[in-house]
């Protein structure tokens, strides 16, 4: 995925990409269109879409392998940038289907649901609401 456009629309090979706000892209791909959060300095980039965070040099997203439907072992799931926990959406033991979201976080003005990468268990919970997270934090064990 090219670099976002600072200001008005960049049309590349696949795909357009429209500025609707500071940090807000709606990129058009193919008859789809997905909402793009950009946040950090040009030489740290965090990039969020469809509940997945990318950080640093993203290459080209689409050519990258998906991950399987299922959790195949314990799995983290990681705060992708300073923020504040709003709210806690599982408990301990309770299943939970890839897309659902498990944690709505705060940052730069931003909600940011952290949904579940596969169908999975949740194994323990290691946050709050209304918890300061920072990067890499573990918020929630899968398994």
């Amino acid at each position: 995925m090219e670099r976002p456009a600072s200001v008005g629309t960049l049309v590349a090979d696949r795909f357009r990409v429209t500025r609707v706000g500071n940090g807000v892209y709606r990129v058009e791909d193919d008859g789809r269109s997905e909402l793009v959060y950009v946040a950090g300095s040009a030489n740290d980039q965090w990039v969020f879409v469809d509940g997945r965070v990318f950080r640093g040099d993203l290459g080209d997203v689409r050519d990258r392998p998906r991950r399987s439907a299922r959790v195949d072992g314990p799995q983290a799931l990681t705060a992708p940038m300073p923020a504040t926990v709003i709210k806690v959406l599982v408990q301990p033991g309770a299943a939970v289907k890839k897309g659902d979201t498990i944690v709505l976080l705060e940052a730069m003005k931003m909600e940011l649901p952290i949904r579940a990468p596969a169908d999975a268990t949740v194994k323990a919970v290691h946050c709050r609401d209304g918890e300061l997270v920072q990067p890499d934090t573990t918020l929630v064990e899968l398994e």
